[in-house]
């Protein structure tokens, strides 16, 4: 009864959160980035995973799509619940997965990415969205768990994560044998939690991008998973496409008239 009291109470946390104006100032910045991605991208079983509050598959031209939640309460709308360590789904059998801040949130977040790798099929592409250590949003991260103390800090989304840096995810992707396509930042207004505030400072969005484009609140990383084993054959230009099988060609088995020619010379020489 506690543990469902426990997760009722993250998913309401999550919930106001997402619908403040910082919540939505969030969606608002990576709806954009996700539909510009999924629209590309193509195949058969597609699943976000976290983040049920934002259709972030509603571009995707995948045949079957899919959410997931940690969440099993009434009021959320999914097709499965299951944890991020375990995926309930075989082996090489999703396309495409999203990972909308679920990393920073997961208790094992290796195991996590390691799931990801194994339920995706090769040349499957991985979308990765996750709050930037090292920005505004990091600094108020910093600041609420030094003046807050931790039992604010474990009450309150999204500062109850743990962010992960930028190089490090890069780094455990490749591990995995995933290659990053691509690496947008958004949010590079400060967090501040009313509207009035957004507005004044709607400057820095801009002047980030173009001058600080790596101290944005969130990265947004778009993976694709590489196939091991298998090297491309290139074609050989170099080859006569005149030469053929059908083309008859002489056999020389015995010397021709000018090789024998040449050899009598040549004894005729030495003698």
């Amino acid at each position: 009864m506690s543990s469902q009291f426990n997760l009722q109470d993250k998913y309401n946390a999550q919930t106001r959160w997402l619908s403040s104006a910082l919540g939505l100032y969030l969606q608002t910045a990576e709806q954009r980035l996700f539909d510009l991605a999924v629209a590309d991208l193509f195949g058969f079983n597609a699943l976000q995973m976290g983040c049920a509050q934002m259709d972030l598959l509603r571009n995707s031209r995948v045949a079957h799509r899919f959410q997931s939640s940690e969440f099993s309460v009434a009021e959320q709308h999914h097709d499965l619940c299951c944890d991020d360590d375990f995926l309930p789904f075989e082996n090489a059998s999703l396309d495409l997965l999203l990972l909308p801040h679920r990393l920073e949130f997961s208790e094992r977040p290796h195991q996590t990415l390691r799931e990801a790798e194994r339920v995706m099929m090769p040349d499957g592409h991985l979308l990765i969205s996750g709050f930037n250590p090292f920005s505004t949003w990091g600094a108020a991260l910093g600041l609420r768990s030094l003046f807050g103390g931790r039992h604010v800090q474990s009450q309150t989304f999204p500062w109850n994560g743990r962010f992960i840096g930028l190089v490090r995810l890069k780094d455990w992707l490749a591990l995995l044998g995933f290659e990053v396509v691509s690496v947008e930042m958004c949010c590079h207004i400060p967090p501040f939690e009313q509207e009035v505030w957004h507005k004044r400072f709607g400057f820095m969005e801009k002047l980030g991008a173009e001058w600080l484009p790596l101290m944005g609140g969130v990265y947004f990383i778009v993976a694709k998973k590489r196939v091991h084993g298998m090297t491309p054959l290139k074609p050989n230009w170099k080859t006569n496409s005149l030469k053929s099988a059908l083309i008859p060609r002489p056999a020389q088995s015995k010397p021709t008239q000018s090789e024998g020619f040449g050899q009598h010379k040549k004894k005729h020489f030495e003698q």
